[in-house]
Parts: C-alpha cells; sequence; structure tokens
C-alpha cells in the first residue's frame, strides 16, 4: 500500500500538470482567436467610426464628427422601434416552434426503425437549401391569384382564398415565421438528435423496469439530460434569428410590418445612402445581439453549469 501510495503524484504535481495543459491549449487556441480579432476588429472599429459621423458616399470628402447625433435619431425613431418589435416577435416565435417541432423530429430520428437513415436525409433537405431559394419558393406559393395556397384554399371552399398573404400586416409575419421556421427546424432537430444519442440507453431501461410510463421517462430522463443540448440550439437560432435580412428582403422587402432590425440598417445604408444613420443602426444590431448572447451565456449557461455540478 505503502508502495503504491508513492506512485501516485501528489495534490500539487497534479494540479502543476494542469496548469500546464491550460496553458498549452491557451497557446494553441490563441493564433486562431488572434486572426479572428483581427478579421472581426476591423469592420467593427469601422463601423463606430461612421456611425459618429456624417457620411456622404456621393459627395467626396464630406464627412463630419457629429457625436452620438445619428444614435440619438435612431433610437428617437418609431421605425427603429417598429424593427425591434418585429424582430423580437418574429425571434420568440420562431426559436419557440422551431424548438418544439425540432425535439419532436429529433425524437423520431432517434428511434430505431428501417429507413431511419434515409429519413434523416430527407428531414435535412429544407436546411441545404440557400434562404434566398427558399423565400423565393415560399413567395411564389403564396402568391395572390395563381399561388399554390390560394388555389387549394378556393376549390376547397375554405376561407382565406382570397388573402394577400404578403400585402397584409399580420399575414405577411405569419408566412415570413412559416418559411423560417420550415427552413431552420431541421437544424434545430440535427442539433437535439445529437443530444438524445449522448443519452445513455441504461437510463431508459432502468427508468422501465420502475414502471415510468413514456411521457414520464421523457419528462424524467430525456429532458434533464438534454437541457444542455437544447440551450445551445436556442442560442445558435436566437442570435442567428436576430440577424435576419435574407428572407423578410425577398418576401416582402420590409413592408407590412416585416422590417427587421437588419434590413432596417441596409435600408438606410444602400437605399438611402445615409451611412452615418445606418452604421448607428448597425451597431444597435450589434448591441442588441450581443447583449441576448450575455443574457443566455449568463443565465442559461449558469443554470446548465449548476446542473451539471448536481448530477456529478
Amino acid at each position: 500500500m505503502e508502495a503504491r501510495a508513492e506512485r501516485l503524484p501528489s495534490h500539487g504535481k497534479r494540479r502543476s500538470v494542469f496548469r500546464e495543459e491550460r496553458r498549452l491549449g491557451a497557446a494553441m487556441v490563441v493564433p486562431s482567436l488572434a486572426v479572428i480579432a483581427l478579421v472581426a476588429a476591423y469592420p467593427i472599429c469601422y463601423a463606430i467610426w461612421l456611425s459618429l459621423n456624417e457620411y456622404s458616399v456621393i459627395t467626396p470628402g464630406l464627412s463630419r464628427f457629429v457625436g452620438f447625433d445619428n444614435y440619438t435619431q435612431a433610437l428617437g425613431s418609431s421605425e427603429f422601434w417598429e424593427a425591434m418589435k418585429t424582430t423580437l416577435l418574429f425571434t420568440a416565435i420562431s426559436v419557440s416552434l422551431e424548438l418544439v417541432i425540432g425535439l419532436g423530429m429529433a425524437m423520431v430520428m432517434h428511434r430505431a426503425f428501417r429507413g431511419r437513415a434515409l429519413l434523416r436525409a430527407v428531414v435535412l433537405v429544407p436546411w441545404a437549401i440557400l434562404t434566398v431559394v427558399t423565400a423565393i419558393t415560399w413567395r411564389t406559393i403564396f402568391e395572390p391569384e395563381l399561388g399554390f395556397v390560394n388555389t387549394v384554399l378556393t376549390k376547397l371552399g375554405l376561407p382565406g382564398g382570397d388573402v394577400v398573404w404578403l400585402g397584409q400586416e399580420g399575414y405577411a409575419l405569419a408566412v415570413m415565421i412559416f418559411a423560417d421556421v420550415w427552413k431552420t427546424a431541421p437544424f434545430m432537430a440535427l442539433l437535439l438528435l445529437a443530444g438524445l444519442q449522448g443519452i445513455p440507453e441504461d437510463l431508459y431501461d432502468a427508468a422501465k423496469v420502475d414502471g415510468a410510463t413514456a411521457w414520464q421517462r421523457f419528462r424524467r430522463v430525456t429532458l434533464p439530460l438534454l437541457r444542455p443540448a437544447i440551450a445551445i440550439a436556442l442560442i445558435f437560432r436566437t442570435l442567428d434569428a436576430l440577424r435576419i435580412f435574407d428572407l423578410p428582403y425577398v418576401l416582402t422587402k420590409g413592408a407590412n410590418g416585416t422590417e427587421t432590425l437588419s434590413l432596417l440598417a441596409q435600408k438606410e445604408l444602400v437605399v438611402n445612402r445615409n451611412t452615418g444613420l445606418g452604421s448607428a443602426l448597425a451597431v444597435l444590431t450589434f448591441i442588441t445581439v450581443m447583449t441576448v448572447s450575455f443574457l443566455y451565456i449568463r443565465f442559461v449557461g449558469g443554470n446548465i453549469r449548476a446542473l451539471t455540478e448536481e448530477e456529478e
């Protein structure tokens, strides 16, 4: 026993090895982080500088420092707050639906049955399609007269056959949410499926032996162990939804209550050629995304770490 104890590394030696491993890991990661920082830092700093100036792309040399005037103008605009409301509403509804639908799809794909590999490949097709192509497809489907939806509703005698889906407030946002859910729910399912495959089958077998029903196994075994995967999926999709641009641009160009923060910034920058105000709107969008990221990491990430420590 004494000889065995001598062979075991002391507590101080283990801590020293751990510190060396951390230094090695940091040394290997720092170069990549430096490159990413350099690539991302310049456009961010340049956008912030433009937002503090009255800058013209039409008249050369016309540029003067105006401080936070562009931010004051943006925050005092009702258009900005409407775009903020639309962005947050779109994000909340679409991500919630994608979580529920994606979890259902993941549960189905996790089951063992013949043709499972084919089903997984087919399910991922909408996610693999470019967003612009998806938007053009759904815009064609919801055309007011010759579109597939209106034609089917009219032939079946159901209400909605004469609705201009992308031409009315409420309906246009609903179509945008529907198109986004159709495209990105498979991505959510893919992330949740990876989490499901990490749950040991022994836990389900033990729960069955204890007489747990399918719902009890889902609520007591699946959901608690799937929380880290759910959190990661929510973070990815929420941050992506907050920056949505291409889908509303192709569907409606921001008309009828579908203008998001990114679309509003693009309109000021490209259409109105108001570089200072457009840059301020882009920076405000960036701040919004970063704030939501911090809240997710602070609260959702903290809860996951606490849950993991309790299980250990």
